[in-house]
């Protein structure tokens, strides 16, 4: 019993301390070794056998899908592309639509695997000025741009390269595109409530005179058309990465599997198969696909738009930098759950999480959702549920003859749930970015990335136990 308080409490004090702004790169060791105290493990063989290896593993298994798509979102940053896709949108619907525009702008961005943070930064600029027009109150910008960015395009839609839905792949043996028809029920689901949500509460603020509201804080430059690509070449890299990604996983990764009827495919399938530099070619198939898809975008988008960089070099070292902290926290959250599940308490916390249910969709959400909401990040809790527990989900979804692939989708979409609580790192960069806090903007951003995701989960899961693939 003593151990199991003891993970209660660290993971009360990872939840408080986060919140609190100390990082997490300090808290997850300290914290993993807290809980290993109260069950009497050996510190030391405990973190250099148990955490740092475990970091040390994910950083091998993930660090190009991080690297590469900071490397491409900085690129769509720098190059104009993603300011030319949302000023493009927004044009287009014009400022009557000032809601759509914007959801539909950081949708297509996140969507072609745009980082978040990139995003937020450049569709703000146009959502400002869109909704100083239209007279809808700035204090809904945050969770317009949250519901584009931080939701169904982060979790459910298929083929999104964002890295909650690349994580599950190497614990399910799955591919990013998953679940194909769950997952678009499941965005259709968050981007109608969403909608409905936000355009209500607009046109309530706005019947009581509401209005944009005063900012005399607000610095927004007027950016520069002129030089921007045009749609077509802003929207090609995107289009590139989602198209490459999906012949990679559904056609010549089936050659490798399962062969094939064209001897063309079948030669090169055996070429890459038998080239031992390929390594685990099995065990990585998704991440291998993420990754040259991402560095065909990265390339394409480069020499595209070669005249638009200040310094190409600047540009990618700027990316790789940026994906250095987000990775390592990752990795540590990852090393702190694993040393959670060495511990013979753990076993106790199992056991009551697995008794709740018999059927994994639904251990495997709650699982991920709840360690989600404690850490403030849908990877980080991922990582920690799966690290601990994802093989007992996949051998308990094939015993009862559940499609991994919705494993897959449901664990995706339940990180999306908790995780973008008040202490949620995005979330607390976005009020910085619209220079709002969370008295003014929260409450939008609280049901559009956490009510109505944790409400599609119980959709999904319904779904997914009838047999929705």
């Amino acid at each position: 019993m003593i151990g199991v308080i003891g993970i209660v409490l660290s993971l009360g004090l990872l939840m408080y301390l986060a919140y609190r702004g100390i990082t997490v790169l300090l808290l997850a060791p300290i914290l993993a070794l807290l809980a290993a105290a109260f069950s009497g493990m050996d510190l030391i063989a405990t973190y250099t056998h148990v955490f740092m290896p475990n970091l040390a593993n994910y950083l091998k298994t993930y660090f190009p899908v991080f690297m590469l798509g900071a490397v491409f979102g900085k690129i769509m940053e720098d190059s104009g592309s993603a300011k030319a896709i949302a000023h493009a949108i927004a044009k287009k619907l014009g400022k009557n639509q000032a809601i759509l525009s914007v959801v539909l702008s950081c949708a297509v961005l996140t969507y072609g695997g745009v980082s978040l943070f990139v995003v937020a930064f450049a569709v703000y600029p146009i959502a400002a000025h869109l909704f100083r027009e239209a007279g809808i109150p700035k204090r809904l910008v945050p969770g317009s741009i949250a519901l584009g960015s931080f939701t169904f395009t982060m979790t459910a839609l298929p083929g999104t390269p964002q890295i909650q839905n690349a994580i599950p792949m190497t614990f399910f043996k799955t591919t990013i595109f998953a679940a194909p028809a769950l997952g678009i029920i499941s965005a259709i689901i968050m981007f109608v409530l969403g909608m409905l949500w936000l355009q209500g509460r607009a046109k309530r603020a706005m019947a009581k005179g509401e209005g944009y509201g005063e900012h005399p804080q607000e610095q927004i430059k007027q950016f520069d058309t002129s030089n921007l690509p045009s749609l077509l070449i802003a929207i090609l890299p995107i289009l590139l990465v989602l198209v490459v990604n999906y012949i990679l996983s559904n056609f010549v990764y089936t050659a490798f599997a399962a062969g094939s009827s064209s001897a063309f495919v079948t030669d090169v399938a055996t070429w890459f198969k038998e080239k031992p530099f390929l390594g685990d070619y099995n065990g990585t198939r998704g991440n291998w696909t993420l990754i040259m898809s991402l560095v065909l975008g990265i390339i394409f988008t480069i020499l595209v738009n070669l005249k638009r960089f200040t310094k190409v070099k600047d540009t990618v070292n700027q990316g790789v930098f940026g994906s250095m902290l987000p990775i390592l926290n990752t990795a540590s959250e990852t090393g702190y759950g694993n040393v959670v599940k060495t511990l013979g308490a753990f076993a106790i916390v199992q056991a009551a999480l697995l008794s709740i249910s018999d059927n994994p969709l639904i251990t495997s959400a709650i699982a991920t959702t709840v360690l989600a909401g404690i850490t403030g990040s849908a990877s980080g809790g991922m990582s920690i549920a799966l690290g601990a527990m994802g093989q007992t989900f996949y051998d308990q979804a094939l015993a009862k003859g559940i499609d991994p692939q919705v494993l897959h989708r449901v664990v995706a979409i339940a990180c999306g749930g908790l995780d973008s609580l008040p202490h949620n790192g995005a979330v607390i960069t976005l009020l910085g970015i619209t220079q709002l806090n969370h008295k003014q903007s929260y409450a939008d951003i609280g049901m559009c990335t956490v009510v109505i995701p944790v409400v599609t989960a119980v959709i999904a899961i319904v779904l997914g136990s009838i047999g929705v693939v």
